[in-house]
């Protein structure tokens, strides 16, 4: 079962690397550098910043970690749609390779930077309107969800967004968006009621239930402004409670329980974030209930002496600011899913403090390897069914738990040894699940590493689909040829 596990992945990092390779040779850096000259010339007040001026190093070292820098030719950074138009058809035609950065959350290198091409950056988009009497908001590209949620929240409403505060909106979006609101409402994806998007020939275009709807099922191009959904929210109940890593076979109990309850309650969720690298850590379970009020759904956890408890009334915002990100230079995420089983979360419980994995993580500088359990309902796949014409993800409607394997250290030395590190763990847990029946072959997009075929994971029916709408609005590849990075249909 390995080996092939191993082979697979091989073969995609080398369609990969392939892929960079031939994109950055699509035209030559003569060629690059004179459409940056174009746009700066060409685009009124657009600004471009290139190697020579006094803000390119902190721009092209915008995205949180270093593992996600990049060199780029320019940066440019539109105001306005129609310079961001002109400037895909430009590219378009120059044959230039080009990445586009939002929040710039991901930490894979090449996929929301760039070497030698042009860094389209989107924080001028930064639109926010709340529509009271339809329930919507609609959503520049350049804000982050904490934006979202504090610009909001005065009007005592929510959308279904991210966990994390600094998270741009729409790679969250695009890679289907997990939740504390998604057990009530589904994915970030199917609370998306219209996105604007350019196309890969420069036209813009609505995609939503009715306009571009094949588009809008897809989730993919340029997207300019996205229109969300929004729901009420006054003050919630959470915190996060801290436990030893000694602990974990009582915690993987208490999260089964919760999970399996039959009147599971959709107000309440959790994730819980084990750290078998760093004792001093140990387990992390945050924890929120959308209402003012201590719930019974965590009940479970009660019966377990936490070392800290942060939990108690307080703003929705407040308590995302307590749920912070590791302040490490170099990052990489690992993804793999499996059904709701209690005796196969005691194995996953036990593969987590004694993989050989472990070892090799705390061996390098800096070290970290922090293990995420996030759980997800049948109510939220069905939600997700039924709105707007369902998503591409082919999820099972079962419980199931999406894991996370994240990874931090120091040096780019260490790059190679940590990144297999990561993927042997996901190994022992694909193995593990399908040996009893229990794997799930979904990758949530946004805790994938760059050689995980993420679309490939929702089926080849859905894959089918998703190359027939390619075929329509991007008949030249253009998103598969000049955009070295991100998840690609293969």
């Amino acid at each position: 079962m390995l080996p092939q596990v191993f082979n697979t992945r091989a073969l995609l990092a080398s369609i990969y690397l392939s892929t960079i390779i031939s994109s950055a040779i699509s035209a030559s850096s003569s060629t690059t550098a004179e459409l940056c000259r174009q746009l700066e010339a060409g685009l009124g007040e657009v600004v471009i910043s290139t190697a020579n001026d006094a803000d390119y190093e902190a721009l092209r070292t915008k995205n949180w970690v270093q593992t996600a820098w990049g060199t780029p030719t320019c940066i440019f950074h539109p105001s306005l749609t129609e310079q961001l138009q002109e400037a895909v058809t430009l590219l378009v035609k120059a044959n230039v390779s080009f990445a586009v950065r939002s929040g710039g959350h991901e930490p894979h290198h090449g996929f929301a930077n760039i070497d030698n091409g042009v860094l389209i950056d989107m924080s001028n988009f930064t639109r926010l309107d709340y529509d009271a009497e339809r329930s919507v908001a609609v959503v520049g590209s350049g804000l982050r969800w904490g934006e979202v949620y504090t610009q909001l929240q005065a009007h005592g409403v929510i959308a279904v967004g991210g966990r994390v505060l600094d998270v741009g909106v729409p790679g969250l979006t695009l890679g289907s968006g997990l939740s504390w609101f998604t057990d009530l409402y589904g994915l970030a994806c199917d609370n998306v009621v219209n996105m604007q998007v350019i196309l890969a020939n420069g036209s813009l275009v609505n995609a939503n239930a009715k306009e571009n709807p094949d588009l809008f099922w897809a989730l993919k191009g340029i997207v300019t402004e996205f229109t969300l959904a929004t729901y009420p929210l006054g003050q919630v109940w959470g915190g996060i409670k801290t436990y030893t890593t000694e602990q974990l076979p009582q915690l993987m109990d208490a999260y089964y329980e919760y999970q399996s309850a039959d009147d599971k309650d959709p107000y309440a969720n959790l994730i819980i974030a084990i750290c078998p690298t760093n004792s001093s850590i140990g387990v992390l379970v945050s924890m929120v209930y959308l209402k003012p009020e201590k719930p019974a759904a965590f009940a479970p956890f009660d019966l377990i002496n936490a070392t800290s408890d942060s939990t108690a009334i307080k703003s929705f915002v407040d308590y995302l600011a307590e749920y912070g990100v590791p302040s490490v230079p170099r990052f990489d995420w690992h993804a793999t899913s499996f059904k709701l089983e209690k005796s196969l979360y005691s194995e996953i419980g036990n593969i987590i403090t004694t993989s050989p994995s472990v070892e090799a993580v705390k061996a390098v500088t800096a070290g970290l390897m922090v293990i995420i359990l996030q759980p997800i309902s049948s109510r939220s796949v069905e939600i997700g069914r039924a709105s707007n014409g369902g998503n591409a993800l082919g999820l099972e409607a079962v419980n199931q738990t999406w894991l996370s394997t994240a990874t931090g250290w120091w040096f780019p030395d260490d790059d190679q040894t940590v990144h297999n590190a990561g993927s042997s763990m996901v190994d022992q847990f694909v193995t593990t699940a399908t040996n009893r029946g229990d794997h799930v072959p979904y990758l949530f997009m946004n805790d994938a590493s760059w050689d995980q075929d993420v679309i490939g994971s929702y089926g080849e029916e859905n894959n089918k689909r998703l190359r027939e709408i390619q075929s329509r609005y991007d008949p030249s590849f253009v998103f598969q040829r000049l955009v070295p990075g991100g998840f690609k249909l293969q």
